[in-house]
């Protein structure tokens, strides 16, 4: 038996709801997932709001703020009665959590369950979305878009809460979404963050991880000629599009797939970032495949 599951970008769009709802996989991990349309809403359950909003706050001054600069999530979506589902509550960064809880340092970034097959083990799914931040105002950056490391880092300390040995083999994690960075990027690009980008990439393989691309030959479609910034030999595959782009003209890797190291070879992954099945979102859909083990 395979468990089919889904990371994709929404970008906060109803479209992509339908189109998940026709898929036939088990469970979606979504980034930057608004409301799903009415019209779905028996056919997708995304878990109670605390399993993706840790932070409900009662000051007027405070919504403000948060309603301005936090207005998408990640989500993990239950999509097949093929699993069973039980999503983590998200509580404030604490030393100790209970069985049901994910301490969790990054507003909007992470959402996590456990995800048990009819006719496998369980595993661990964690969508991520590492949000942009802006540099301190100290700094008098030029910036726009700012730096999105930071983000990714803190969901790297939430997801560590899962790791309780150093045998990555003890492990059963798939960690996949929306990261905002370019893998294997130098730093001669204008803004690059290349030696940032690969403290994120190190980081995971330190905590057992294996980095599942998705890669070329076999992960998707490559961009031709090859993006500014990226070595002749890079194998990154785009999965992300500008406002100036389209799905065959989209040059950008933003989205990743990684799992714990003996487990991911039960794992296949592919981006379907061909422009007839990209899909109605700017980032395409990421398909990944678990064997039973």
């Amino acid at each position: 038996m395979v468990t089919r599951v889904v990371s994709w970008n929404v970008a906060k769009r109803h479209a992509p709801w339908r189109e998940l709802v026709e898929m036939d996989v088990d469970v979606a991990l979504l980034q930057e997932a608004g409301n799903y349309p009415t019209d779905v809403a028996d056919r997708v359950d995304t878990g109670p709001p605390e399993s993706w909003d840790s932070h409900r706050w009662n000051s007027d001054w405070w919504e403000g703020r948060f309603s301005r600069l936090f207005d998408r999530w990640p989500k993990i979506v239950k999509l097949s009665d093929r699993v069973d589902v039980e999503w983590f509550r998200q509580v404030s960064p604490i030393g100790w959590v209970d069985d049901d809880e994910i301490a969790v340092s990054g507003i909007g970034t992470v959402a996590a369950a456990r995800v048990a097959p009819a006719t496998a083990e369980p595993f661990v799914v964690v969508s991520m979305y590492a949000r942009w931040a802006g540099p301190h105002p100290s700094t008098n950056s030029s910036w726009k878009v700012g730096y999105s490391d930071g983000s990714a880092h803190r969901i790297i300390s939430d997801l560590s809460a899962f790791i309780g040995d150093t045998r990555p083999s003890t492990h059963r994690i798939l960690a996949a979404g929306d990261l905002n960075m370019i893998y294997g990027e130098t730093n001669e690009p204008w803004q690059s963050l290349g030696s940032r980008t690969q403290t994120v990439i190190d980081r995971m393989d330190a905590l057992g991880f294996e980095f599942l691309g998705p890669q070329a030959p076999d992960g998707g479609r490559q961009a031709e000629p090859i993006p500014a910034g990226l070595p002749s030999d890079t194998r990154n595959v785009p999965t992300y599009h500008s406002t100036r782009q389209t799905p065959a003209t989209a040059t950008n890797q933003l989205d990743y797939v990684f799992a714990s190291r003996g487990f991911h070879e039960q794992i296949s992954v592919w981006a379907l970032n061909g422009p007839d099945e990209w899909g109605p979102s700017d980032h395409c859909r990421i398909l990944i495949e678990i064997e039973d083990g």
